[in-house]
């Protein structure tokens, strides 16, 4: 019984825990003891934190047997990556000279997450300040995907995702500055949702207006990504973004009632000269007919004007010269080449270089706008392969269909950052497997800050198919 209920969603654990069928010990002990298990295998976590969540289990235990009001996540188990602040749980950022931080306080989502009842279990694996779409580092080494040991997780929250996919906890908090949380969600068969800018106040931005990172939901189900949402969704004066931002009921768009008639989605494989792997072409062509079944409307578009890996280059790597230049500056020896290699390669970046990326990041806005003017969603492959080696260097070619490529970034998931920097919502799903038995996602884009409709829409999706049904074969 103890292991079954790893298998189970936040949605069933959370009914389960209220009508007494489990209780929060319980289910925590399976957590743990699987954490246990799988840990020395995948190697997702930085930090477990048993002692802790036991503790915060038992009490939490006493409520529902005293009959005490119970938070809307009462003894759910959950994870955090470890570049997201937690009160007293130490937060490495993924690199060496971070090892010994401890925050004093929360991020405002885990707060959150803690006020609606749910219990920390462990930091989850980020290479160096989550600073590539793959999870290693000289700290802790690599985190397996949890379908394939010799495949990348994806990155940079692929501890999350693999936490997430492996059933040790069933909800994860993530990032996303450019893909991190839905590059490993594709690569792992999960739910990776890039909320619109300002959802999920962001505490630990330090460019608040110009920031295009975002700290997410990492789920096995839509379900559970809206109630993520819904606890640690609302404005905060801690980010701009958020003030006057409404609080819709994610949880009841993510029933999947209804169908898609009459909604209107574009659709693109990949923008100009990019090239897609066959299996990940056919299940994107699969997951498009369900969308039809539903009653959706589809039309292509072009990916002109989707070509932006120079331009999230430009802003981002210049962001992180001015964070992380002086940490390379003191402590060169104790982090990995290509840590070193993109924070110094923004060097050359002038300020009118950058501003020029900051105008062209806002005609991406303009365009996607315009895509979504008369369309509710647009759809497209979320990787246009399934996941890498686990040796995967950053800076090496990628292989598709024996065809190899330079530039990872621009070649494995030109999707994924367009809607970083124009701040719509992104969600990628699972849609299918490859001919190597890896998972495949189909990423979904809504209108700016219509992220109760994208997760409608979600739960459509996946109601037309049992992939929330397979699991990944594990030690």
């Amino acid at each position: 019984m103890s292991e079954a209920l790893c298998l189970l969603s936040a949605a069933e654990l959370q009914a389960r825990v209220r009508r007494k069928d489990i209780s929060p010990v319980e289910l925590m002990d399976a957590v743990l003891a699987r954490a246990a298990r799988l840990q020395p295998e995948l190697n997702c976590f930085i930090t477990l934190c048993a002692d802790e969540a036991m503790a915060a289990a038992r009490a939490a235990e006493q409520d529902v047997m005293a009959g005490r009001p119970l938070g809307p996540l009462h003894g759910i188990p959950f994870t955090v990556k470890d570049i997201v602040n937690t009160r007293g749980v130490r937060t490495t950022f993924g690199a060496v000279p971070m090892r010994d931080n401890v925050p004093g306080q929360d991020a405002v989502a885990v707060a959150r997450l803690r006020a609606h009842g749910a219990i920390l279990v462990g930091k989850t694996t980020t290479p160096e300040f989550g600073s590539k779409c793959l999870t290693d580092s000289p700290l802790f080494g690599r985190t397996r995907n949890a379908w394939h040991a010799q495949r990348t997780s994806g990155g940079s929250s692929g501890g999350a995702a693999v936490a997430v996919a492996s059933g040790i906890a069933p909800l994860a908090v993530a990032t996303d500055g450019g893909g991190s949380t839905r590059i490993p969600a594709a690569c792992n068969g999960v739910v990776g949702i890039k909320q619109s800018q300002g959802v999920i106040p962001h505490s630990q931005a330090q460019d608040l207006f110009g920031n295009q990172t975002y700290v997410t939901p990492t789920t096995r189900t839509v379900m559970d990504t809206a109630l993520m949402m819904q606890a640690m969704g609302g404005e905060h004066p801690c980010d701009p973004w958020s003030l006057g931002v409404p609080a819709p009921d994610y949880v009841a768009a993510a029933q999947p009632h209804g169908d898609l008639r009459g909604v209107r989605i574009r659709y693109c494989l990949a923008p100009p000269g990019r090239a897609v792997a066959t299996d990940v072409t056919a299940a994107f062509e699969a997951g498009l007919a369900r969308l039809r079944e539903l009653g959706a409307v589809l039309e292509p578009f072009s990916g002109d004007g989707f070509e932006v890996e120079p331009i999230w280059r430009a802003i981002n790597h210049t962001v992180w010269r001015t964070r992380f230049a002086p940490i390379v500056a003191q402590h060169r020896e104790a982090l990995s080449a290509t840590f070193v290699r993109q924070v110094e390669s923004a060097a050359h970046v002038t300020g009118m270089e950058y501003q020029q990326a900051m105008f062209e990041r806002s005609k991406l806005f303009l365009r996607v706008q315009d895509l979504l003017a008369d369309a509710e969603l647009l759809a497209m492959p979320t990787l246009t392969r399934t996941a890498l080696p686990l040796d995967q260097d950053l800076f090496g070619q990628i292989e598709i269909d024996g065809r190899h490529y330079d530039n990872v970034r621009a070649c494995w998931f030109p999707w994924t950052m367009p809607f970083n920097m124009t701040g719509h919502p992104a969600i990628s799903l699972p849609c299918g497997f490859g001919n190597d038995g890896l998972p495949i996602g189909l990423q979904l884009v809504g209108r700016f800050r219509h992220d109760a409709g994208l997760l409608h829409a979600a739960a459509l999706f996946e109601s037309t198919h049992d992939f929330r049904g397979r699991w990944p074969t594990l030690p």
